[in-house]
């Protein structure tokens, strides 16, 4: 196989997309909707701690090596010639860069930071607008978040489909 670093950097990249598009997936489908059915100065502390332990090297690796492993595969399928993998995993870099890391870095991860300065314990109507204001729009702003990551994911998997055509 002719193309098999390629292949080898591609599922890489897929694997990548796949985990951090899990990550969303999950807190859109289940994290934050189940802190919105407990106390909301509960779910504020809970968001807090779970904010904090996400800066951590397993999600690092993930996070920031999933656009890095794009890159290369992308440079790699463009000097082999593989263009229409190339196209894909271009379009899977752009989907990654503008909707997963700029959005997280303008929209969540401010937001997060606010939440961070709360300070406990809060008189329950304190909690629950500090919840309302911050719950919706997160949740909103992390399902794009979830959409941008999986159609790198999707991208990615066309790249990989395009990959094993050509070898």
């Amino acid at each position: 196989m002719r193309n098999l670093p390629l292949l080898c950097l591609t599922l890489l990249s897929l694997l990548g997309c796949g985990a951090i598009f899990g990550f969303f997936y999950a807190w859109s489908v289940s994290t934050l909707r189940g802190l919105d059915r407990i106390e909301p100065e509960t779910a504020i502390a809970a968001m807090q701690a779970m904010n904090a332990s996400v800066r951590n090297m397993a999600f690092g690796l993930g996070y920031f090596g999933t656009p890095v492993a794009l890159l290369i595969t992308l440079a790699t399928a463009m000097l082999t010639q593989v263009r229409g993998a190339a196209m894909a995993l271009a379009i899977a870099l752009a989907c990654y860069g503008l909707g997963v890391t700029l959005f997280t870095a303008q929209v969540n991860i401010p937001m997060n930071q606010a939440l961070a300065q709360v300070s406990l314990p809060l008189t329950p109507d304190q909690a629950a607008r500090i919840w309302a204001d911050y719950s919706g729009p997160w949740q909103q702003a992390n399902l794009l978040r979830c959409i941008a990551s999986g159609l790198a994911l999707f991208a990615t998997a066309v790249s990989l489909v395009l990959v094993t055509r050509r070898s």
